[in-house]
């Protein structure tokens, strides 16, 4: 993508313009008010004061505007204030100065020349009394709110006129609103004391703009984009930029898709201007400190200094008054901004950064203390790597690697593991140095790279891994080998995986019995089963006799917790639950937490599909907290996100669905994990008409085009694609998709995701008066179970839908009856939506009422102003009055003569029939027939008629 040069969204300052606004009243109330705004260069506070501007204009509030220029105390004086008179002039002309031209003179030359009595230097009293006496006048017109812009550029002058603005002046009606870098106030700025004294005045707020966090960076993102970025991009230059908004704009527009490209040009001169201006011994102490990171300890820099201490603290306190270091309370230096010093090491030498890093290692073996036990391995590894030095950069990577496991710090691993795969053709001795073999360093790196969730790159170190191995002298490690590819390919949409898996089995059956030939026993079944492949129950079987022969616990654990999913068709849903609560009680016995982990993925996803919403989100809310115990949340924890996402959605807990998706989102799981998220996500800002909605459901649609895509993960997209033609109005697509959805393979097989698709079907089918595809409809229900309790409901809706005649009052009762004992908000709604059309039809006008009345409520509780229009829509149509956030002028019911007018259109008349008929003129025919098309909120003639049909307007009324 090409990002825009700069963001057109305010972000993350929802606060600060409250508190501008505050000031602002403030100071319509009589009350003397000055906002000191304060925050580093780039930090937004010219675009918070724009919007403030625009608001304050708004309002009527006159806005004057100058800005300090870059001359220090050599320049213009009161060049803020003489670019405010001049935008006043230019505005209101020579009369807003209400004779005082010829003073004024001596600062706008455009007013003529200056009087004999004009002003001096001299006599700066008078000058400052004329100036607070023209903004007095102008705020007793209205209020005034005059913007001078960085102020740490200004002259002693227009230092002098602020404080008398402030201190003496105190005009009513006025807000003096001053901006400033805060990163700019060095120790001898002069602006340092100068805020100092005015913090002490009546009627002065400091306000300091802080960095954004990361959702804000990926809001301007998102603008500059004009897409939601990949969470890597929005991680690496977060993380760069640290919240900045420029410095995320400059990045943006030069990045790489991953955000990592060098820094801009433009960018690193402007970074490295404030450190040119130091002396030669403090950029070198800065050179010194970057290579150690963004922060680092005074020890730390002490030993690796060569220089003496004196020297050292010398150079450093220059740095920190130049506002490039920051001293912390704990005896450390942290670069006041990651770019400086990203910008400060890119400029030294390439020679003199393997140096430095070589010392930075050097000092950190001998003393590990210097930066903690916990880091030092880390920060070993990396400065031997950034100083060449291949062998150590090696072992200290293992070592690295080792203790990240131990932290669960699998993404860490992953990284480091790649690094000694880099390092080991370039040391000769690597397999000495480490104790081990490639294949062995290979199955380690393919394990970390997996568990972190890379799954694309577990797949091509599989491929390499597999062609070392010797099937015949090690059949179990090529068994298992074969099971990870072909689960990883399954997952990643290359295929179904089943040859491999099959190839694993065959080598795994043929070895003795031993708890890792369970294991991938139980692997292969469980993923078989997810493919619908019929062996998958088999050999789960064989896999639980396997484990009660050995005894193992672990073993039981894999076995028992398989079982209870592929065998679920076999048994009763609550035997499932119980084989799997068996699963989780071994697993927490043992200590086997990503066992433990996998359970609760499984239980989570049962407990839903029996209905039981609450307890579904509360097993998966444990497993989420696992799950980043030990450093799995992008694989399995990325299921159990989206688990509890969906069973809060049935709940009707949007918000906090939203939000976990969300959360989701920000992990970046892959593959298909990253589905189940985007496709609940995409319901949900569907049904409330979300700005986002169509971004996320292309995204989601976009998994169709995949070369392989399991029933469960389809069969709900096609659903979507049909609820968001429908949601759009495009009633011919949402027959096509239906019609796709209907005809997918083995549909038949899932009931928990076919019966919701059946659903929106029905809905297209009706709607675009396909009785083809309606038939379609049925006869896949023919051939659907309905066990569980949203499985009956949605097939009774179903019904519902496509009844007709006398028949349809009675079975949308029944599915509203089916939806209550289901207890899904929304759903219920959809169908008491129905029951109303129903009730409509046969005349119940009472029943219509309560049904859209309980509806809208749902609706409003969930924020689902789609559907709450449709029901205020119905109500009107047929006469009633729901509570309504509609303008007050939107069209009433038919009149009686609209009533009689909708009659003869349903029956095929043209206006000029219509008028014989009724002795009126084709005019005032015409006339009637737009309204009626606008009152009743359809498209023509032909979709009035069908409307009327449906809900039986077309009687007379009493």
């Amino acid at each position: 993508m090409t990002a825009r040069a700069t963001s057109s969204v305010l972000v993350g300052r929802d606060a600060d313009l409250a508190a501008l606004r505050d000031a602002l009243k403030r100071a319509r109330g009589e009350e003397s008010t000055t906002v000191l705004l304060g925050g580093e260069a780039g930090i937004g506070k010219t675009r918070l004061v724009e919007e403030f501007r625009r608001l304050a204009l708004g309002e009527g509030v006159r806005v004057l505007t100058g800005q300090c220029v870059e001359l220090g105390e050599e320049g213009l004086p009161f060049a803020p204030f003489v670019a405010a008179l001049r935008d006043l002039l230019r505005r209101d002309g020579p009369v807003a100065f209400d004779g005082h031209e010829h003073e004024f003179a001596r600062l706008l030359p455009e007013l003529g020349p200056a009087g004999p009595e004009g002003l001096v230097d001299a006599n700066r009293g008078y000058l400052f009394e004329l100036v607070a006496g023209l903004f007095g006048r102008l705020a007793r017109e209205r209020p005034l709110v005059l913007l001078i812009e960085d102020l740490h550029w200004a002259d002693r002058s227009t230092r002098d006129l602020i404080a008398f603005l402030i201190r003496s002046a105190r005009t009513a009606q006025a807000l003096l609103i001053c901006t400033f870098r805060s990163d700019e106030l060095h120790r001898g700025h002069p602006l340092r004391p100068f805020l100092a004294e005015l913090d002490r005045a009546r009627g002065v707020e400091r306000l300091d703009l802080d960095r954004l966090d990361r959702d804000g960076t990926m809001e301007i993102l998102t603008d500059l984009l004009g897409a939601e970025p990949r969470p890597k991009l929005v991680d690496n230059i977060y993380q760069r930029s640290q919240g900045n908004p420029f410095f995320v704009e400059e990045l943006a527009a030069s990045s790489d898709p991953d955000g990592c490209a060098d820094l801009p040009d433009t960018l690193r001169d402007l970074l490295l201007a404030r450190i040119d201006q130091l002396p030669d011994p403090a950029q070198r102490v800065l050179r010194l400190a970057a290579a150690g990171g963004n922060r680092i300890g005074h020890d730390l820099l002490v030993a690796v200094a060569e220089v003496s201490d004196h020297d050292l603290e010398d150079a450093l306190r220059k740095a920190v008054a130049a506002q490039l270091l920051v001293a912390d309370l704990d005896g450390g230096y942290e670069f006041r901004h990651a770019l400086v010093r990203e910008a400060v090491h890119e400029d030294a030498l390439p020679g003199e950064r393997a140096r430095l890093h070589a010392r930075y290692a050097a000092a950190i073996e001998g003393r590990p203390q210097l930066v903690g036990a916990d880091r030092a391995p880390a920060e070993i590894a990396h400065h031997w790597h950034a100083a060449h030095d291949h062998p150590r950069a090696l072992t200290s990577a293992w070592a690295a690697a080792t203790a990240a496991g131990k932290r669960y710090a699998y993404a860490e691993k992953s990284r480091l593991l790649e690094r000694v795969l880099e390092l080991w053709e370039q040391v000769p001795d690597a397999a000495e140095r480490l104790g081990m073999d490639h294949l062995a360093l290979l199955e380690e790196t393919l394990l970390a790279a997996s568990t972190a969730g890379d799954y694309a790159r577990a797949m091509s170190l599989t491929r390499a891994a597999l062609a070392e191995i010797d099937r015949d002298a090690e059949p179990l490690r090529a068994a298992r080998m074969l099971e990870r590819r072909g689960r990883l390919m399954r997952v990643l949409g290359k295929s179904d995986g089943a040859t491999e898996l099959r190839a694993a089995y065959e080598l795994a059956r043929g070895v003795p019995n031993e708890p890792e030939r369970v294991q991938i026993l139980a692997n292969v079944a469980s993923h078989l089963g997810k493919v619908g492949q019929a062996d998958g129950a088999r050999i789960a079987r064989e896999a639980m006799a396997d484990a009660e022969s050995l005894g193992d616990p672990a073993a039981k654990v894999a076995a028992t917790l398989t079982f209870g999913r592929v065998c679920a068709n076999e048994i009763s849903a609550e035997a499932g639950l119980a084989e799997l609560r068996k699963a989780e009680e071994l697993a927490r016995r043992t200590g086997d937490v990503p066992q433990l982990v996998h359970a609760l993925v499984n239980m989570s996803d049962a407990l839903f599909e029996v209905g039981q919403y609450t307890e579904s989100a509360l097993r998966a809310a444990d497993g989420t907290v696992e799950a980043k115990r030990v450093g799995i949340s992008r694989s399995t924890g990325a299921f159990l996100l989206s688990n509890q996402a969906e069973a809060l959605f049935a709940l009707g807990r949007w918000d906090e669905a939203d939000a976990l998706c969300a959360e989701t989102a920000r992990i970046d799981p892959p593959g298909t994990l990253g589905l189940h998220w985007l496709q609940i996500r995409a319901q949900l800002r569907l049904a409330r008409a979300h700005a986002g909605a169509d971004e996320l459901v292309t995204r989601a649609l976009s998994f169709l085009g995949r070369p392989y895509l399991e029933h469960h993960f389809a069969i709900p997209l096609h659903e979507l694609r049909v609820e968001a033609a429908l949601q759009r109005g495009d009633i011919p697509g949402a027959v096509e998709a239906a019609q796709v959805g209907v005809a997918v393979p083995r549909v038949g097989e899932f009931p928990r995701y076919a019966w919701p698709l059946m659903v929106a079907s029905a809905r297209a089918a009706v709607l675009g008066a396909d009785p083809a595809l309606a038939e379609e409809v049925r006869a896949v229900c023919a051939g659907l179970t309905a066990v569980h309790p949203a499985q009956r409901a949605s097939a009774a809706q179903t019904h519902a839908i496509l009844a007709t005649g006398a028949d349809a009052l009675p079975a949308w009762q029944a599915a509203v009856a089916a939806w209550r004992t289901d207890g899904q908000p929304y759903a219920l709604a959809r169908a008491l939506g129905g029951l109303a059309e129903a009730a409509a039809a046969s005349g119940d006008r009472g029943l219509v009422g309560e049904a859209v009345e309980e509806a809208c409520c749902i609706a409003d509780d969930l924020q689902a102003t789609p559907f709450r229009d449709e029901m205020e829509t119905l109500a009107r149509r047929v006469g009633l009055r729901v509570f309504s956030r509609t303008a007050p002028d939107e069209p009433e019911l038919l009149t009686v003569r609209e009533q009689e007018v909708l009659r003869l259109v349903a029956e095929g008349l043209s206006n000029r029939r219509i008028a014989e008929q009724l002795y009126i003129s084709p005019k005032t025919a015409s006339v009637h027939v737009s309204r009626i098309i606008a009152k009743l909120a359809v498209a023509n003639r032909v979709e009035a008629a069908a409307v009327a049909h449906r809900l039986g307007l077309l009687e007379a009324r009493p």
